[in-house]
């Protein structure tokens, strides 16, 4: 295996599939990356069973060659020290040589480094799925539909179906749910599909799409989703991300949003966002992080904090008010979280109870919802 790669390109690409590489594993081989050169150019993969990450630099982009081929083949090498090198060699172009034991030599300008390579044989192969599967969805659209949804997941491991988002698809409206049973967030959208396919219970882990996330950050264009019984797969243009879905049957949310309400609120997206901010500055030491609510008739929003240790925050945010006067209670991370979330200048806010869960959606369209369960105080 013998070839010379652009450097940026293989810094970048390692950098990728880093973020799926085990470093606590009892499968020790996991640990590394998998790396091969053929006729297509450097297919880069790192695996941690839940998660795999694989991408490919092609031999060229933009008339520009990024890989260069002498001999094709296959190594593993550490992954941790490997990015690390890989990081910070110089020079512009990396040429990389394997011998048949899998001794790798990575020579870029003055610096020449030597690393004990494993046998690619023993390396997890990467599922294979078929079509039949498969929709697609603009990449700017997946990017939105997890920062939407994907901060309301569970973290604990004990919860197990709860720790994932659940995608749900059915007359082409796709519609992604999270919920940790404190809080809700669910968002929707139409994406073009027959109009037979269908997904029920499909449950991603919400570390998977969190890294997901990540990785098409730089993204444009479209992406293809392709499901096995199993496993998920997400493909873009040079990457395929594949992550296995939870087992469990996701519970029944519909039954929880409110239809209606005694109060609903309408009010700027910023100016709530930052007075919450700011009590919070009092309640975050607290053990629920607590702030108040007080909704008045003459259209204010009350929002006030206290700790015994640190003082008080009392202020006043206008909004438009119809119905009754109430107050309640909620964790302020919670409420950040889902307000920083909402993609809209204003918000609708729907009130129901002292200690029912309580509905923030935009203002302007109802294709994307949060819901928090308030705080008992006394």
């Amino acid at each position: 295996m013998k070839f010379r790669i652009c450097r940026t390109a293989l810094t970048e690409a390692v950098s990728q599939v880093s973020k799926a590489v085990s470093t606590k594993t009892t499968v020790p081989i996991l640990t590394g990356i998998h790396a091969t050169v053929d006729e297509e150019g450097l297919w880069l993969t790192g695996s941690n069973s839940d998660l795999t990450i694989q991408v490919c630099i092609p031999l060229r982009r933009d008339d520009k060659e990024l890989v260069n081929v002498e001999t094709m083949g296959s190594v593993v090498l550490p992954g941790r020290i490997f990015s690390d090198i890989v990081r910070k060699l110089p020079g512009d172009q990396v040429e990389w040589d394997v011998d048949e034991r899998w001794k790798t030599t990575l020579h870029s300008d003055q610096a020449h480094f030597e690393l004990k390579g494993l046998d690619p044989e023993e390396y997890p192969r990467v599922p294979r799925f078929n079509e039949d599967q498969m929709f697609s969805l603009p990449a700017e659209l997946l990017k939105s539909m997890i920062r939407q949804t994907g901060f309301a997941v569970s973290t604990s491991e004990a919860r197990g179906v709860l720790t994932g988002v659940l995608w749900r698809l059915e007359s082409g409206r796709l519609t992604f749910v999270a919920t940790d049973s404190i809080r809700l967030s669910r968002r929707e959208a139409e994406v073009e599909v027959p109009e037979e396919f269908t997904l029920e219970n499909v449950v991603i882990p919400g570390k998977s799409l969190s890294e997901l996330g990540k990785i098409l950050a730089d993204q444009t264009g479209w992406v293809d989703v392709i499901l096995a019984d199993n496993q998920i797969m997400i493909r873009s243009d040079h990457l395929l991300f594949f992550s296995r879905l939870l087992d469990g049957t996701y519970p029944d949310t519909n039954r929880v949003i409110p239809k209606g309400g005694k109060t609903e609120i309408r009010v700027s997206t910023k100016e709530i966002l930052q007075s919450v901010d700011r009590a919070a500055l009092i309640s975050r030491d607290g053990r629920d992080n607590v702030i108040k609510w007080t909704v008045k008739k003459e259209g204010v929003v009350q929002v006030q904090s206290a700790a015994q240790d640190v003082g008080s925050v009392l202020e006043e945010v206008g909004a438009r008010v119809d119905g009754e006067e109430i107050s309640l209670s909620f964790n302020a991370q919670y409420m950040m979280d889902a307000l920083r979330a909402v993609d809209s200048d204003e918000i609708r806010i729907l009130l129901t109870g002292t200690m029912t869960p309580f509905l923030i959606q935009p203002a302007d369209r109802e294709d994307a919802l949060h819901l928090i369960v308030p705080i008992r105080t006394r």
